[in-house]
């Protein structure tokens, strides 16, 4: 049964609706889930009388971040705010405990389900525009579809701050969001889950095609997102492949020539679309204004490091960069590492960081017995580069989709099962 559970749970993760319990709150529904699933875990284990601890280094590392979160609420100016984040943060990291010893197989097939029509509605939001016009669409999505999925709070912070346009050769394009906050989460989700659906491809030796479709659509998806950290993301992971398949022996010669081939023609390709490519270029331009932004906010975040070393306390970094903010603004370091380290403490990111390398680790010497493991390392590469531009850790979306991940990254049963 909760293998069943879990498959649904894999398909609803991008889908999840907002609740809204009191006015200015909003709640995402997969909060509740989990706690449902997690609550159903603890009593069923508890008859069975066969309830486990997780104490691998992955799970250990884990904990000691949650704990230096937890810790750091002595250092934050304002305790509320900081309350808030660390009941999210508890409220989705049960996930580590319930994942566990899953048929990854069956896991991974949900979250491609889910991310290939999460795909499909971000597709069809973008083409829309260049037949409804622009601004009707923009007034559709921002009034029926974001306070749905979002909240009505949040939904209306995304509005007052938005990153939903872009500007292309000097034409003004809605990027592709889906049902997400914006291009960038749902960047962010279209890269983790599409190296999940060409392992499955292949897994299943291209006998269910459903899955080189999916990869195929997630893909497209992804690029219409003008996302640049999603762009560097997936050259991080096509160069991450390529090095995996240089070191593994296993591999004949033919195999490994066609797949470097394959591989080489992707990037060019890539780079051969004038609108991506430029887009993709302008991340190395220094003098552009959401580069220099971003270059300030790094500045800012190491002095913040260097004077506050235990953090600023969770929730409390917007103080530490404009004491005027508000809980909803926007501000933040624009890098996972530097976010956690200046809000959360350099022991907080510590913690993380051996957490990733941990799970590298473990998928890096599985995915020579099973090629899903493979997917999953691909997955982690894409998170890892995409982090040092952006800052998915209060994602509904992208924070359970790394926990699954780090929960199965010692699942070695299905490695030695198949």
């Amino acid at each position: 049964m909760l293998q069943k559970i879990l498959f649904i749970f894999a398909i609803y993760l991008p889908f999840q609706v907002a609740l809204n319990p009191l006015p200015g709150i909003d709640l995402a529904s997969i909060r509740l889930l989990i706690v449902a699933i997690f609550l159903f875990w603890l009593f069923w284990g508890l008859y069975r009388k066969n309830i486990r601890i997780p104490t691998d280094p992955i799970s250990v590392s884990l904990y000691c971040f949650l704990f230096f979160a937890s810790f750091s609420l002595f250092f934050a100016e304002n305790p509320l705010w900081g309350t808030r984040k660390l009941l999210f943060l508890f409220s989705i990291f049960p996930i580590l405990f319930f994942f566990r010893k899953i048929e990854m197989e069956k896991i991974f097939s949900g979250l491609v389900y889910g991310s290939f029509a999460a795909s499909l509605v971000g597709l069809a939001q973008f083409f829309a525009q260049f037949i409804f016009g622009i601004e009707k669409i923009y007034s559709f999505w921002g009034k029926f579809i974001t306070p749905v999925f979002l909240g009505n709070a949040f939904s209306a912070s995304v509005l007052e701050f938005p990153s939903w346009l872009v500007n292309i050769a000097g034409k003004t394009v809605f990027r592709a969001i889906s049902i997400f906050p914006d291009p960038h989460m749902f960047s962010f989700y279209l890269g983790m889950t599409a190296p999940l659906a060409l392992a499955l491809y292949f897994h299943h030796k291209k006998e269910k095609k459903f899955f080189l479709l999916a990869f195929i659509f997630i893909l497209l998806a992804l690029l219409l997102t003008f996302a640049r950290g999603g762009y560097l993301g997936l050259l991080a992971s096509i160069l991450t492949l390529a090095i995996y398949l240089l070191k593994n022996a296993r591999l004949d010669s033919h195999n490994l020539a066609k797949t470097i081939f394959i591989s080489f023609v992707i990037i060019v390709s890539f780079f051969s679309i004038e609108p991506l490519r430029s887009r993709f270029l302008a991340s190395f331009d220094f003098e552009e204004g959401s580069n220099r932004g971003r270059i300030e906010m790094w500045t800012q975040a190491l002095a913040t490091i260097k004077e506050h070393p235990m953090g600023v306390g969770i929730g409390n970094l917007p103080l530490a960069f404009v004491p005027t903010a508000s809980y909803r603004d926007p501000i933040y370091a624009h890098n996972l590492y530097l976010d956690i380290a200046a809000e959360l403490g350099v022991f907080a990111l510590l913690s993380f960081l051996a957490a990733l390398l941990f799970s590298f680790r473990a998928f890096a010497k599985t995915s020579q017995k099973h090629i899903l493991f493979l997917g999953a390392l691909l997955s982690l590469s894409f998170f890892a580069t995409y982090s040092l531009v952006e800052t998915p850790l209060y994602s509904v979306h992208i924070l359970p989709l790394l926990l699954i991940l780090l929960s199965l990254s010692n699942t070695y049963e299905s490695a030695k099962n198949n």
